[in-house]
């Protein structure tokens, strides 16, 4: 599958979101129709740079991303919706960002943005990267390179709404 870019439909599939009454699914086509959406894509919760700089980067200028029009803030790994959950927890993210799992990573390969691990004994994950949609369409993408941390940290989000 090649990587998604401009002007591209986000694709029609389900994640998990940890809610108090268990892990519940939700449709990509509910979480971005009819809004402007930022979605933006860790390695792995409890990371050392999406713990001490990516997630508290979008927690942090929260305000200012919705003040822009972002009407929704995604943050997405693959991992599970318990995982997740207890990230979003951790980092004080309350009901600012949607902690989204995408636990075997088919949003992220229908993105064309897994991270092969295998021989690092990680498995597959989603490349560092962020995201705006407007209605469903991706609008912005920024895809950082291997170990970087820059085109998809919030201020740069921020700068492109």
């Amino acid at each position: 599958m090649s990587q998604i870019k401009v002007g591209d439909a986000i694709p029609s599939m389900k994640l998990m979101k940890a809610t108090a009454d268990g892990p519940k699914e939700v449709s990509t086509d509910d979480i971005f129709k009819g809004k402007k959406v930022v979605l933006f894509a860790v390695p792995g919760a409890f990371t050392p740079t999406c713990s001490a700089k990516h997630l508290p980067g979008f927690v942090q200028n929260i305000e200012a991303l919705k003040a822009k029009g972002a009407d929704e803030v995604v943050c997405m790994s693959v991992n599970d919706a318990f995982v997740m959950g207890a990230w979003g927890k951790d980092q004080g993210v309350g009901e600012n960002i949607t902690m989204l799992s995408d636990g075997s990573a088919a949003l992220t390969k229908a993105l064309g943005l897994e991270l092969d691990l295998v021989a690092r004994n990680m498995g597959v994950r989603s490349q560092r990267f962020a995201l705006v949609a407007q209605d469903g369409k991706v609008t912005h993408l920024a895809v950082e390179a291997p170990g970087g941390f820059d085109v998809s940290r919030a201020e740069a989000v921020l700068a492109a709404l």
